[in-house]
């Protein structure tokens, strides 16, 4: 069971059903993974409910060309994997589709993409890819 691959998951078939809203099980992790998602662009808002469940969950409304309904995500794809864990170090961070696109990596600093730990210098777990 990996919690960060089925919120993933659960984005990418909401994408693909044209859905406004979805509703996922709520962690820390996926509350970060959240508020980055949101100040690139990637989603529309985000609302935490913490009263739902003893967990909480995260109510994610996603973005949408209001012309083309095309998605702003194109593609999320899980990197790091419980059986497999990629790290890397600052120096050899990842750059997503020439830099359009934007890494999320769990760092000693908190999550963050990774052109914002090129600027702080740290390395981490490379989480998933988003463009």
């Amino acid at each position: 069971m990996d919690p960060i691959a089925d919120y993933l998951t659960r984005l990418r078939n909401a994408i693909k059903a044209r859905h406004r809203i979805v509703e996922i099980p709520a962690s820390n992790l996926k509350k970060e993974i959240t508020k980055v998602l949101f100040e690139k662009g990637y989603i529309q808002s985000y609302k935490f409910d913490d009263e739902a469940s003893v967990q909480g969950t995260i109510k994610v409304a996603l973005k949408y060309n209001p012309l083309t309904k095309q998605s702003a995500i194109v593609k999320l794809t899980r990197i790091s994997k419980p059986g497999l864990r990629k790290y890397t170090g600052s120096k050899e961070l990842p750059r997503v589709l020439n830099g359009l696109g934007i890494a999320i990596l769990s760092t000693s600093k908190g999550v963050m993409t990774d052109k914002e730990a090129r600027t702080l210098n740290v390395g981490g777990e490379v989480l998933c890819y988003v463009y």
